[in-house]
């Protein structure tokens, strides 16, 4: 209080002096000579004795003001406002304020852009640069995760409320048959309650349809909970178990052309079903759409509609209590077989027959093993086989844009340069991998403690899963998802999914997605030491852990649901 009341007098004194016209022109005219008013000066001198608490310092307020440039001095009134010097002045202050508003204007955009950004850090090249946290560098939790400040949001509803009306005001009915494995099938769905939405119908429960490679007769109550499913929705979107009894073409309902909305084009816009498929449903009051598993664009619907999506995916579709109890046992088999807690990684290894085969890459291999897989194309895709002599050019094309898929030895590789050593447990997801033990060797090898689920699960406990296939998929799934740490291999609904999912959980859990393109180079550099080839690898994936990424034009919603479906915290 002291301090401001001190503070208080100076500003009165101040004010006076300036308001003293005798004291104004004297201290505009500072170098008056000492003899043409020496009386003048010696009483002034006298009077600045008397005030212990003015300033004589050369940096005092009134010398500060005495050598401002002209146009503030006028500003200030130290200037006669009228003459043309202060004209000139005002001018020139007028241009610099309106220059400042306007370069203020152009930056505010950028500025926006930084307040708003998913996380403090910042993409450099390959660089990710991040301000100081608190977190040290892990190898088993993201760590720049502090930096983020998103949350998930999709439970929320627009305004609060349900904006749905009776069953019987709707448009009509829809119907899917959801195809491909598990995860397709899973977009399939959400996708299917999207567009009951959009045309305001009501979704009779999904089929899953049995596919070619699968084989498999699961039902959707098999492997969801489909309860859960129905009621959690009730408020977005009306959806029947069966199909409505007065329709007596039940058996043709997917068949007949009269009856089934074809030709619907991938990624199709919200109002490409409102102006060509909501007609024919309220003309026939009931159809099913084929296909339908990608039939819905990303960036063209709206924000509700994509975070309804979500809503099914993280919220509505929940498996069966018995597959979320073994997938938890295997993840707690998984933290303890050291004797003592530990962490565990989870390896989505996607180098199948099939998957090596749909590739096209080339991969180190005997002539034998190399002739049978071009026979093994030349069956399954012989109109992208055809002669074979231009898959050459193309498998090289490939791997340089990181289109094919990692081989084992290839992971181990980039696992071994991140730090993980040795004795890290991993968990591997995957089916029967093309050249089996021969092929195996290098991984196993660097690590030796592979496992899978049925080497963490007895004989009996897997058998009670192996009558519906995707049963199994569902327990891979829950276990990678549950992991301290996800590698995927190469792309797939699979692991599109678990990123996803594992960002909606906070970003904390790492997601490493390996940088495909740049490991190939970095592959086939002969010259490459080792130390060069650990930087490269540590450099390049700083940015590609399952941090919060911003969307982009036809962005995947599945892999990254920053805007729609989470919020800032």
């Amino acid at each position: 209080m002291a301090e401001l009341r001190h503070s208080a007098s100076i500003g009165s004194r101040g004010a006076s002096a300036a308001s003293s016209p005798v004291k104004r022109d004297d201290a505009a005219t500072p170098f008056i000579s000492s003899t043409a008013g020496g009386g003048r000066d010696r009483d002034r001198d006298a009077d600045r004795d008397k005030e212990p608490h003015r300033s004589s310092s050369p940096f005092s307020p009134s010398a500060v003001l005495l050598h401002l440039h002209p146009p503030f001095r006028s500003l200030l009134s130290l200037e006669d406002p009228r003459s043309p010097s202060s004209s000139i002045s005002y001018r020139i202050l007028l241009v610099f304020l309106a220059f400042l508003l306007f370069a203020g204007l152009l930056s505010l955009p950028s500025l926006w852009t930084r307040l708003n950004a998913p996380y403090l850090c910042r993409k450099d090249g390959i660089t990710l640069r991040c301000p100081t946290v608190k977190e040290t560098p892990s190898l088993w939790e993201n760590p720049y995760s502090a930096t983020t400040s998103w949350k998930p949001c999709a439970e929320r509803r627009q305004n609060g409320i349900s904006d749905l009306p009776p069953e019987n005001e709707t448009s009509g009915y829809i119907f899917i048959h959801a195809e491909g494995g598990l995860n397709q099938q899973r977009i399939a769905i959400c996708n299917a309650v999207a567009v009951a939405k959009i045309m305001n119908a009501v979704l009779i429960l999904p089929v899953l349809k049995q596919d070619q490679i699968w084989k498999d007769q699961t039902k959707l109550e098999d492997i969801f909970d489909v309860d859960h499913f129905i009621d959690y929705l009730k408020d977005d979107v009306h959806i029947v178990r069966d199909i409505p009894s007065w329709f007596t073409e039940k058996t043709e309902l997917f068949t007949s052309i009269k009856r089934t909305v074809k030709n619907i084009p991938k990624y199709a816009s919200a109002q490409f079903y409102i102006d060509n498929v909501l007609p024919r449903i309220k003309e026939k009051k009931i159809m099913s759409l084929k296909p339908f598993v990608d039939r819905l664009g990303y960036d063209n619907v709206p924000t509700e509609i994509n975070r309804l999506r979500c809503r099914v995916n993280y919220h509505a579709l929940k498996f069966l209590p018995e597959i979320e109890e073994m997938s938890d046992k295997l993840a707690a088999r998984m933290r303890n077989r050291t004797g003592s807690l530990n962490p565990y990684m989870a390896l989505h290894l996607r180098f199948e027959k099939g998957m090596v085969g749909l590739s096209f890459c080339d991969f180190v291999g005997t002539r034998e093993e190399k002739a049978m897989m071009a026979a093994y194309r030349q069956k399954e895709w012989p109109r992208r086989y055809k002669n074979g002599s231009h898959l050459w050019q193309l498998a090289l094309q490939k791997r340089k844009e990181g289109r094919c898929p990692l081989e084992p030895g290839e992971v181990a590789v980039i696992l071994r340069a991140m730090g993980y050593p040795k004795e890290t447990q991993i968990y591997v997801a995957s089916g029967q991998v093309y050249g089996g033990k021969n092929r195996m060797a290098p991984l196993r090898n660097m690590f030796p403690n592979l496992v899978t689920k049925e080497e963490l699960a007895s004989k009996e406990e897997i058998d009670h899963f192996r009558k519906h296939v995707t049963s199994l998929a569902a327990l891979d799934f829950l276990v990678c998802l549950k992991s301290d740490v996800f590698v995927m291999t190469h792309g797939g609904n699979f692991a599109k999914l678990i990123i996803g999912a594992r960002r909606y959980m906070g970003h904390r859990l790492k997601s490493i997605k390996p940088d495909k393109g740049l490991m190939s180079k970095s592959f086939g550099d002969p010259y490459m030491g080792w130390a060069a080839f650990v930087e490269d690898v540590i450099i390049s994936h700083q940015t590609r852990t399952g941090l919060p990424e911003e969307t982009f034009p036809n962005y995947d919603l599945w892999e990254n649901p920053l805007t729609p479906c989470m919020c800032r915290a």
